[in-house]
């Protein structure tokens, strides 16, 4: 079903997490489950995936991650803000200690001339390790790519595959 390039990174993501005592939570909207498909498409990963959400509309967003209404509205379901607040909602709503969220725009139809299809946003929020100190603190980033209007299925598995890479950074 994937790339043997794509399982690989898969295999690594997993590795990277385990090592740690990792658990990693997805939250989709433009890849509709593919990296939570990806990683649990390796054997053996249900010691560190532990929950996707699928959250295609805004509704669902704002339902399932508790994404606020006003960062929609005032940024767009693509945006770097809300890719963040998809990341913490899943963070906050699973036992994960890594979450990794995408939006944007796959295609073909959908884009404007501020946002393109191809504009994906990808954000992992991450909880620190484990010190009885600062128990809640929480780090993340957020990746802009604009793979440009190269098709649905090729944005939606770049993203994917970035994604993974972004988690490995942050690992």
């Amino acid at each position: 079903m994937f790339s043997e390039e794509l399982l690989s990174l898969s295999r690594e993501a997993l590795a990277a997490a385990r090592a740690k005592g990792f658990k990693i939570a997805t939250a989709e909207s433009c890849t509709g489950g593919l990296i939570a498909g990806l990683l649990t498409e390796i054997a053996g990963s249900s010691d560190v995936v532990d929950c996707g959400f699928v959250t295609y509309s805004n509704e669902a967003k704002e339902q399932m991650l508790g994404v606020p209404a006003r960062l929609i509205r005032d940024h767009g379901a693509v945006s770097k803000e809300v890719a963040m607040a998809m990341a913490m909602g899943a963070l906050l709503k699973s036992r994960a200690n890594v979450a990794i969220a995408v939006t944007g725009i796959a295609g073909p139809g959908g884009g404007t001339a501020q946002k393109p299809v191809g504009l994906v946003y990808i954000a992992v929020q991450a909880r620190a390790e484990i010190d009885i100190r600062h128990p809640d603190e929480i780090s993340g980033t957020v990746m802009k790519c604009n793979f440009g209007d190269i098709g649905r299925d090729a944005v939606r598995l770049a993203t994917v595959q970035d994604a993974l890479r972004l988690v490995l950074k942050m690992i």
